[in-house]
Formats: C-alpha cells, structure tokens, sequence
C-alpha cells in the first residue's frame, strides 16, 4: 500500500487527501498492520481513548503489535475537514468494533477527532481522540 502523495492543493484535493489518508490508516489498523500504520502517525501521536486514556505512539502500535488492541471493524462515515494551512481537523462518526485485553468490544459507535500536520510533505496524525455514542 501507498501513501497517499500531495496532489491538488486546492482546499478541495487537499480536504480528499486527508480523507483518503485516514482511511488508509483505518484499513493498516485493522489489519493490525504496524509498520504500515506508523507511516500515517506523527512520532509524536498521541490517542486518547472513549474511557479517557492518553496513549503515546509506541503505547498505542505496541498494544496493537502484540495483540492486546485488535480492530475487528472499523467503518467511517462521511468525514468532515476542516483545513489550516500546515494543519487539519477531521471529524467522522464511526462503527468500531474491537478486541481488548481480550474482551470483545460488540460493534458500536464512535465521534472520531483528528488532528493531521503535514510532516515532509505529507499528512500525519498528531492528536485523535475517541468518544462512545451512548
């Protein structure tokens, strides 16, 4: 799989680049794809979870590498953007569903916020943040 590459800077092209970014990296996450996962996540990367908790990037692709975090399902909707010149905001609602610590999570739905910086020319996740719809 390919990084989406900068193509058209109109705020139209850069807005459809971010979103098929993050659906790129939704897709190496579910396949439980580190490597390819890092490339979409800044070094700095931090989540922070639906219960609250901050995750660093080694935190979050290390429960993933070893098994402790597995995306079964992860579908978004539409996702809006919302465009700042070397920075972005995307936000999408989503069905998630998951395994954790070896619990099932059943599919459910998420607010996904995403803050995206051009790292080199190209989009990377900074700060997410994960909120369960009741």
């Amino acid at each position: 799989m390919t990084i989406p590459a900068l193509g058209d800077p109109s705020p139209t092209g850069e807005a459809e680049l971010l979103r098929e970014t993050e659906r790129a990296r939704l897709r190496a996450l579910v396949r439980g794809d580190v490597d390819q996962a890092r490339k979409f996540h800044a070094p700095d990367f931090q989540l922070i979870t639906p219960i609250g908790a901050a995750l660093s990037n080694d935190d979050y692709m290390g429960a993933i590498a070893s098994g402790q975090l597995k995306y079964l399902t992860w579908q978004p909707a539409d996702i809006a953007v919302r465009l700042y010149g070397g920075g972005a905001v995307i936000r999408y609602r989503a069905q998630l569903e998951l395994v954790f610590g070896g619990h099932k999570i059943p599919l459910s739905d998420y607010w996904h916020t995403d803050i995206y910086e051009k790292h080199d020319g190209r989009w990377m996740v900074v700060w997410s943040q994960a909120t369960a719809i009741q």
